[in-house]
């Protein structure tokens, strides 16, 4: 058999290798637009309120409670760092598992000036 594999397998990996640069040339002419209309902030509020962050954890407010027990306005640096840990994986990961990830979440934080 050749490198290609079967036409089947051929035809799917043409075509999701299209639909992938027709989505990164949306997202290429949209985010501009969307950062002048929203602006930053309002992005990342609202992608922070949508995103899963455990099983069946929807929103920053679910998961500063599900994992804290308490409120995301009463969730402190170090906490915060943690939940920022969890985003990449927040199917795998916990909060309390990801010190070191953390510990550089907040250098990060105090570079910048938080």
């Amino acid at each position: 058999m050749d490198s290609i594999g079967t036409p089947c397998k051929w035809r799917r990996r043409t075509i999701s290798r299209a639909g992938e640069f027709l989505r990164k040339g949306a997202e290429f002419t949209l985010v501009p637009v969307a950062e002048l209309v929203l602006g930053k902030r309002r992005i990342l509020e609202l992608y922070l309120n949508v995103v899963e962050w455990g099983p069946g954890v929807y929103g920053a407010e679910s998961a500063s409670r599900y994992y804290y027990r308490t409120s995301a306005r009463n969730v402190d640096r170090q906490q915060s760092a943690e939940l920022a840990a969890i985003l990449p994986l927040p199917l795998k990961r916990r909060p309390d598992r990801m010190v070191r990830y953390s510990a550089l979440i907040l250098e990060r934080m105090r570079q910048v000036g938080w």
